[in-house]
Protein backbone atom coordinates (compact mmCIF):
# COMPACT_ATOMS: atom_id res chain seq x y z
CA UNK A 1 0.00 0.00 0.00
CA UNK A 2 1.46 3.31 -1.01
CA UNK A 3 1.90 6.02 1.58
CA UNK A 4 1.65 9.41 -0.09
CA UNK A 5 1.97 11.51 3.09
CA UNK A 6 5.33 13.16 3.67
CA UNK A 7 7.55 11.24 6.07
CA UNK A 8 10.52 12.23 8.21
CA UNK A 9 12.62 9.11 8.88
CA UNK A 10 14.46 8.61 12.17
CA UNK A 11 17.42 6.20 12.07
CA UNK A 12 18.70 4.51 15.26
CA UNK A 13 16.80 7.11 17.29
CA UNK A 14 17.40 7.43 21.01
CA UNK A 15 15.02 9.08 23.49
CA UNK A 16 16.56 12.50 22.88
CA UNK A 17 15.96 12.37 19.12
CA UNK A 18 12.46 10.93 19.51
CA UNK A 19 11.45 13.76 21.86
CA UNK A 20 12.95 16.42 19.62
CA UNK A 21 11.28 15.03 16.50
CA UNK A 22 7.95 14.79 18.31
CA UNK A 23 7.98 18.55 18.88
CA UNK A 24 8.51 19.38 15.22
CA UNK A 25 5.73 21.28 13.55
CA UNK A 26 5.85 20.37 9.85
CA UNK A 27 2.34 20.38 8.33
CA UNK A 28 1.47 17.14 6.51
CA UNK A 29 4.51 15.23 7.81
CA UNK A 30 4.54 12.03 9.83
CA UNK A 31 7.48 10.68 11.85
CA UNK A 32 8.60 7.06 11.33
CA UNK A 33 11.38 5.24 13.18
CA UNK A 34 13.78 2.71 11.62
CA UNK A 35 16.39 0.59 13.37
CA UNK A 36 19.10 1.12 10.78
CA UNK A 37 19.78 1.83 7.12
CA UNK A 38 18.70 -1.64 6.00
CA UNK A 39 15.34 -1.27 7.75
CA UNK A 40 14.85 2.15 6.12
CA UNK A 41 15.88 0.92 2.68
CA UNK A 42 13.56 -2.10 2.76
CA UNK A 43 10.53 -0.12 3.92
CA UNK A 44 11.25 2.76 1.56
CA UNK A 45 11.16 0.40 -1.43
CA UNK A 46 8.37 -1.92 -0.30
CA UNK A 47 5.93 0.70 0.99
CA UNK A 48 6.93 3.42 -1.49
CA UNK A 49 7.31 5.95 1.29
CA UNK A 50 7.36 9.63 0.46
CA UNK A 51 10.38 10.45 2.62
CA UNK A 52 11.27 14.14 2.71
CA UNK A 53 14.07 14.06 5.30
CA UNK A 54 16.26 11.60 7.23
CA UNK A 55 17.49 12.18 10.79
CA UNK A 56 20.20 9.71 11.79
CA UNK A 57 21.56 9.33 15.31
CA UNK A 58 25.13 8.42 14.44
CA UNK A 59 28.71 9.55 14.46
CA UNK A 60 29.60 11.29 11.22
CA UNK A 61 31.82 8.40 10.06
CA UNK A 62 29.71 5.73 11.74
CA UNK A 63 27.65 3.10 9.86
CA UNK A 64 24.53 5.29 9.92
CA UNK A 65 26.42 8.43 8.95
CA UNK A 66 28.13 9.33 5.67
CA UNK A 67 28.36 5.68 4.60
CA UNK A 68 24.58 5.27 4.87
CA UNK A 69 24.06 8.42 2.80
CA UNK A 70 26.30 6.92 0.08
CA UNK A 71 24.51 3.57 0.25
CA UNK A 72 21.12 5.19 -0.29
CA UNK A 73 22.51 7.16 -3.22
CA UNK A 74 23.92 3.96 -4.75
CA UNK A 75 20.45 2.38 -4.58
CA UNK A 76 18.98 5.40 -6.42
CA UNK A 77 16.65 6.54 -3.65
CA UNK A 78 15.34 10.09 -3.81
CA UNK A 79 17.91 12.72 -2.86
CA UNK A 80 16.41 14.12 0.36
CA UNK A 81 18.09 16.14 3.13
CA UNK A 82 20.09 13.81 5.39
CA UNK A 83 20.82 15.11 8.90
CA UNK A 84 23.26 13.58 11.40
CA UNK A 85 22.87 13.96 15.15
CA UNK A 86 26.28 13.30 16.67
CA UNK A 87 28.12 13.38 19.99
CA UNK A 88 31.29 14.66 18.30
CA UNK A 89 31.23 17.65 15.96
CA UNK A 90 34.10 19.90 14.92
CA UNK A 91 34.82 22.14 11.93
CA UNK A 92 36.92 19.51 10.16
CA UNK A 93 34.31 16.76 10.44
CA UNK A 94 31.53 19.15 9.50
CA UNK A 95 33.37 20.24 6.34
CA UNK A 96 33.83 16.61 5.32
CA UNK A 97 30.17 15.76 5.96
CA UNK A 98 28.87 18.75 3.99
CA UNK A 99 31.21 17.92 1.14
CA UNK A 100 29.74 14.39 1.06
CA UNK A 101 26.18 15.74 0.72
CA UNK A 102 25.00 15.77 4.34
CA UNK A 103 22.44 18.55 4.77
CA UNK A 104 23.47 19.51 8.30
CA UNK A 105 25.07 18.12 11.47
CA UNK A 106 23.57 18.75 14.89
CA UNK A 107 25.27 18.24 18.22
CA UNK A 108 22.93 16.45 20.61
CA UNK A 109 23.13 19.27 23.17
CA UNK A 110 21.57 21.82 20.78
CA UNK A 111 19.34 19.31 19.02
CA UNK A 112 15.89 20.65 19.90
CA UNK A 113 16.65 24.27 19.00
CA UNK A 114 18.45 23.42 15.77
CA UNK A 115 15.78 21.00 14.54
CA UNK A 116 12.97 23.48 15.03
CA UNK A 117 14.94 26.25 13.38
CA UNK A 118 16.68 24.45 10.53
CA UNK A 119 14.70 21.37 9.52
CA UNK A 120 11.52 22.93 8.05
CA UNK A 121 13.58 25.52 6.17
CA UNK A 122 15.95 22.97 4.62
CA UNK A 123 13.12 20.62 3.64
CA UNK A 124 11.23 23.47 1.94
CA UNK A 125 14.30 24.78 0.13
CA UNK A 126 16.25 21.56 -0.45
CA UNK A 127 16.34 21.75 -4.25
CA UNK A 128 17.81 25.25 -4.16
CA UNK A 129 20.25 24.40 -1.34
CA UNK A 130 21.70 21.25 -2.91
CA UNK A 131 22.24 22.88 -6.31
CA UNK A 132 23.84 26.03 -4.93
CA UNK A 133 25.67 24.77 -1.87
CA UNK A 134 29.37 25.56 -1.80
CA UNK A 135 31.33 24.17 1.12
CA UNK A 136 33.77 26.61 2.67
CA UNK A 137 36.63 25.85 4.99
CA UNK A 138 39.28 23.23 4.75
CA UNK A 139 39.49 21.47 1.39
CA UNK A 140 39.97 17.72 1.12
CA UNK A 141 43.50 16.46 0.82
CA UNK A 142 44.61 15.57 -2.69
CA UNK A 143 47.64 13.37 -3.32
CA UNK A 144 50.36 15.39 -5.13
CA UNK A 145 50.88 14.39 -8.77
CA UNK A 146 54.46 13.14 -8.27
CA UNK A 147 53.40 10.98 -5.33
CA UNK A 148 50.46 9.55 -7.29
CA UNK A 149 52.71 8.71 -10.27
CA UNK A 150 55.13 6.94 -7.93
CA UNK A 151 52.25 4.99 -6.30
CA UNK A 152 50.89 3.79 -9.66
CA UNK A 153 54.31 2.76 -11.03
CA UNK A 154 55.42 1.09 -7.79
CA UNK A 155 52.16 -0.84 -7.19
CA UNK A 156 51.91 -1.98 -10.83
CA UNK A 157 55.47 -3.32 -10.91
CA UNK A 158 55.10 -4.93 -7.48
CA UNK A 159 51.88 -6.73 -8.47
CA UNK A 160 53.53 -8.00 -11.66
CA UNK A 161 56.74 -9.20 -10.01
CA UNK A 162 54.99 -10.71 -7.00
CA UNK A 163 52.25 -12.50 -8.95
CA UNK A 164 53.78 -16.00 -8.31
CA UNK A 165 54.01 -15.24 -4.58
CA UNK A 166 50.43 -13.98 -4.57
CA UNK A 167 49.20 -17.20 -6.18
CA UNK A 168 51.10 -19.47 -3.76
CA UNK A 169 49.90 -17.44 -0.78
CA UNK A 170 46.29 -17.60 -1.97
CA UNK A 171 46.53 -21.38 -2.28
CA UNK A 172 48.01 -21.74 1.24
CA UNK A 173 45.25 -19.62 2.78
CA UNK A 174 42.54 -21.64 1.04
CA UNK A 175 44.00 -25.05 1.96
CA UNK A 176 44.26 -24.35 5.69
CA UNK A 177 40.74 -23.07 6.37
CA UNK A 178 37.46 -22.69 4.56
CA UNK A 179 36.41 -19.24 3.47
CA UNK A 180 37.45 -16.58 0.99
CA UNK A 181 41.14 -16.10 0.19
CA UNK A 182 40.84 -12.33 0.38
CA UNK A 183 39.31 -10.32 3.15
CA UNK A 184 38.13 -6.75 3.10
CA UNK A 185 36.93 -4.44 5.82
CA UNK A 186 35.66 -0.90 5.66
CA UNK A 187 38.46 1.47 6.61
CA UNK A 188 38.68 5.22 7.11
CA UNK A 189 41.47 6.93 5.21
CA UNK A 190 42.36 10.42 4.05
CA UNK A 191 39.73 13.00 4.92
CA UNK A 192 37.65 10.32 6.67
CA UNK A 193 36.98 8.68 3.31
CA UNK A 194 35.56 5.17 3.77
CA UNK A 195 36.78 2.45 1.38
CA UNK A 196 37.21 -1.33 1.08
CA UNK A 197 40.59 -2.34 2.49
CA UNK A 198 41.96 -5.60 1.01
CA UNK A 199 44.16 -8.20 2.74
CA UNK A 200 44.87 -11.91 2.55
CA UNK A 201 42.62 -13.57 5.10
CA UNK A 202 44.75 -14.37 8.15
CA UNK A 203 41.92 -15.18 10.57
CA UNK A 204 39.22 -17.78 10.76
CA UNK A 205 35.84 -16.88 9.24
CA UNK A 206 33.63 -14.65 11.45
CA UNK A 207 36.64 -13.40 13.43
CA UNK A 208 35.11 -9.90 13.72
CA UNK A 209 32.08 -11.34 15.54
CA UNK A 210 34.39 -12.68 18.28
CA UNK A 211 36.09 -9.32 18.88
CA UNK A 212 33.71 -8.20 21.63
CA UNK A 213 34.59 -11.31 23.65
CA UNK A 214 38.32 -10.56 23.44
CA UNK A 215 38.41 -6.82 24.20
CA UNK A 216 39.73 -7.54 27.70
CA UNK A 217 42.95 -8.71 26.00
CA UNK A 218 43.43 -5.40 24.14
CA UNK A 219 46.99 -4.17 24.77
CA UNK A 220 46.02 -0.56 24.09
CA UNK A 221 43.16 -0.81 26.58
CA UNK A 222 45.32 -1.84 29.54
CA UNK A 223 46.53 1.68 30.25
CA UNK A 224 43.01 3.09 30.07
CA UNK A 225 41.81 0.59 32.70
CA UNK A 226 44.35 1.83 35.24
CA UNK A 227 42.99 5.37 34.95
CA UNK A 228 39.46 4.49 36.14
CA UNK A 229 38.46 6.25 39.32
CA UNK A 230 35.48 6.46 41.63
CA UNK A 231 33.08 9.10 40.33
CA UNK A 232 30.95 9.45 43.47
CA UNK A 233 32.59 12.76 44.38
CA UNK A 234 36.34 13.22 44.72
CA UNK A 235 39.32 15.55 44.61
CA UNK A 236 42.36 15.15 42.39
CA UNK A 237 45.61 13.80 43.86
CA UNK A 238 47.30 17.20 43.74
CA UNK A 239 44.56 18.80 45.81
CA UNK A 240 44.52 15.93 48.32
CA UNK A 241 48.23 16.39 48.95
CA UNK A 242 47.75 20.12 49.44
CA UNK A 243 44.74 19.54 51.73
CA UNK A 244 42.69 22.05 49.73
CA UNK A 245 39.58 22.05 47.62
CA UNK A 246 39.93 21.73 43.89
CA UNK A 247 40.25 25.04 42.10
CA UNK A 248 38.18 23.91 39.10
CA UNK A 249 35.26 21.91 40.47
CA UNK A 250 32.20 20.60 38.66
CA UNK A 251 28.88 20.39 40.50
CA UNK A 252 25.76 18.24 40.08
CA UNK A 253 23.07 17.99 42.75
CA UNK A 254 24.90 17.26 46.04
CA UNK A 255 28.14 16.00 44.53
CA UNK A 256 31.23 17.83 43.31
CA UNK A 257 34.07 16.59 41.13
CA UNK A 258 37.51 17.82 40.26
CA UNK A 259 37.61 18.78 36.58
CA UNK A 260 41.04 17.18 36.18
CA UNK A 261 39.82 13.81 37.49
CA UNK A 262 36.59 14.09 35.54
CA UNK A 263 38.58 14.42 32.30
CA UNK A 264 40.60 11.31 33.19
CA UNK A 265 37.43 9.37 33.91
CA UNK A 266 35.83 10.35 30.63
CA UNK A 267 38.97 9.32 28.77
CA UNK A 268 39.08 5.95 30.52
CA UNK A 269 35.38 5.21 29.98
CA UNK A 270 35.67 5.99 26.28
CA UNK A 271 38.01 3.04 25.87
CA UNK A 272 41.07 2.68 23.70
CA UNK A 273 40.90 3.91 20.12
CA UNK A 274 43.17 1.15 18.77
CA UNK A 275 42.77 -2.59 19.26
CA UNK A 276 45.70 -5.03 19.34
CA UNK A 277 45.61 -8.51 20.90
CA UNK A 278 48.79 -10.45 21.58
CA UNK A 279 48.64 -14.11 20.46
CA UNK A 280 45.18 -13.51 19.00
CA UNK A 281 43.34 -16.89 18.96
CA UNK A 282 41.42 -15.85 15.84
CA UNK A 283 44.58 -16.02 13.67
CA UNK A 284 45.28 -19.15 11.60
CA UNK A 285 48.73 -20.78 11.39
CA UNK A 286 49.24 -19.53 7.84
CA UNK A 287 47.86 -16.18 8.94
CA UNK A 288 50.49 -15.89 11.67
CA UNK A 289 53.26 -16.37 9.08
CA UNK A 290 51.62 -13.86 6.76
CA UNK A 291 51.34 -11.27 9.52
CA UNK A 292 54.88 -11.73 10.84
CA UNK A 293 56.24 -11.21 7.31
CA UNK A 294 53.59 -8.58 6.39
CA UNK A 295 52.64 -10.67 3.35
CA UNK A 296 48.97 -10.33 4.31
CA UNK A 297 49.30 -6.68 3.30
CA UNK A 298 50.19 -7.39 -0.34
CA UNK A 299 46.60 -7.11 -1.71
CA UNK A 300 46.64 -3.49 -0.54
CA UNK A 301 48.75 -2.79 -3.62
CA UNK A 302 45.39 -2.94 -5.42
CA UNK A 303 44.08 -0.22 -3.08
CA UNK A 304 47.12 1.87 -3.99
CA UNK A 305 46.65 1.26 -7.71
CA UNK A 306 43.02 2.41 -7.68
CA UNK A 307 43.78 5.46 -5.53
CA UNK A 308 42.30 4.55 -2.14
CA UNK A 309 45.72 4.60 -0.50
CA UNK A 310 49.34 5.46 -1.05
CA UNK A 311 52.46 3.34 -0.51
CA UNK A 312 53.46 5.51 2.46
CA UNK A 313 51.03 7.20 4.81
CA UNK A 314 49.08 6.89 8.02
CA UNK A 315 47.40 3.56 8.53
CA UNK A 316 43.70 3.60 7.51
CA UNK A 317 41.59 2.68 10.53
CA UNK A 318 38.52 0.49 11.08
CA UNK A 319 35.31 2.43 11.68
CA UNK A 320 35.20 1.57 15.39
CA UNK A 321 38.67 3.08 15.86
CA UNK A 322 38.27 6.12 13.62
CA UNK A 323 34.99 7.23 15.22
CA UNK A 324 36.90 7.80 18.49
CA UNK A 325 39.44 10.11 16.81
CA UNK A 326 37.22 13.04 15.88
CA UNK A 327 38.65 15.83 18.04
CA UNK A 328 40.78 18.50 16.38
CA UNK A 329 43.88 17.03 18.08
CA UNK A 330 43.47 13.61 16.49
CA UNK A 331 41.67 14.57 13.27
CA UNK A 332 45.00 15.91 12.01
CA UNK A 333 46.18 12.36 11.24
CA UNK A 334 43.45 12.11 8.58
CA UNK A 335 44.72 15.21 6.75
CA UNK A 336 47.44 13.12 5.11
CA UNK A 337 47.71 10.14 2.75
CA UNK A 338 46.54 6.76 3.97
CA UNK A 339 49.30 4.22 3.38
CA UNK A 340 50.54 0.64 3.57
CA UNK A 341 53.57 1.59 5.62
CA UNK A 342 54.32 4.71 7.60
CA UNK A 343 56.20 6.40 10.38
CA UNK A 344 54.79 4.53 13.37
CA UNK A 345 55.44 1.11 11.80
CA UNK A 346 59.16 1.70 11.26
CA UNK A 347 59.68 3.61 14.52
CA UNK A 348 58.35 0.92 16.84
CA UNK A 349 58.45 -2.37 15.01
CA UNK A 350 60.71 -4.93 16.64
CA UNK A 351 61.36 -2.91 19.79
CA UNK A 352 60.79 -4.53 23.16
CA UNK A 353 58.65 -1.75 24.61
CA UNK A 354 54.99 -1.70 23.58
CA UNK A 355 53.78 1.44 21.84
CA UNK A 356 51.15 3.40 23.72
CA UNK A 357 48.09 4.80 21.99
CA UNK A 358 49.29 8.36 22.55
CA UNK A 359 52.69 7.56 21.00
CA UNK A 360 51.06 6.10 17.90
CA UNK A 361 48.78 9.12 17.48
CA UNK A 362 51.73 11.46 17.98
CA UNK A 363 53.66 9.68 15.20
CA UNK A 364 50.62 9.82 12.91
CA UNK A 365 50.31 13.57 13.48
CA UNK A 366 54.04 14.02 12.94
CA UNK A 367 53.80 12.32 9.55
CA UNK A 368 50.76 14.45 8.62
CA UNK A 369 52.75 17.62 9.36
CA UNK A 370 55.97 16.63 7.55
CA UNK A 371 55.16 14.22 4.74
CA UNK A 372 56.88 14.64 1.38
CA UNK A 373 58.03 12.35 -1.43
CA UNK A 374 61.62 12.49 -0.14
CA UNK A 375 60.54 11.50 3.37
CA UNK A 376 58.41 8.72 1.86
CA UNK A 377 61.49 7.24 0.18
CA UNK A 378 63.32 7.32 3.51
CA UNK A 379 60.45 5.47 5.20
CA UNK A 380 60.35 2.85 2.44
CA UNK A 381 64.06 2.09 2.92
CA UNK A 382 63.49 1.85 6.68
CA UNK A 383 60.50 -0.44 6.15
CA UNK A 384 62.53 -3.16 4.39
CA UNK A 385 64.69 -4.14 7.43
CA UNK A 386 61.68 -3.64 9.72
CA UNK A 387 59.86 -6.42 7.90
CA UNK A 388 62.29 -8.96 9.30
CA UNK A 389 61.71 -7.96 12.93
CA UNK A 390 59.68 -10.34 15.06
CA UNK A 391 57.21 -7.80 16.37
CA UNK A 392 53.85 -8.00 14.63
CA UNK A 393 52.32 -4.58 14.13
Amino acid sequence: MENQSSTVALIAADELLIQAAGKLNIPGCTILQFENGIDLSNNWSKKKLNIVAILSRSEIIGPNGISLKHALQARKFADVPFFIISDHVNDHLKAIALKEGIADIFHKQQLQYNLQKRLPFIISNWHHIKTNNAVSGQSAYKIPLEKRIFDVVFSSLALLLLSPVLLITALAVRLESKGPVFYYSLRVGTGYKIFKFFKFRSMYVNADARLKDLKHLNQYGAAAETEKVDTAGFRCDDCKQMGTSCQASLYADKHSWCEKQYALTRKASAGAAFIKIKDDPRITRVGKILRNTSMDELPQLVNVLIGDMSIVGNRPLPLYEAEKLTTDKYAQRFIAPAGITGLWQVEKRGKSAEMSEEERLMLDNTYAENHSLLNDFRLIFRTIPALFQKENV
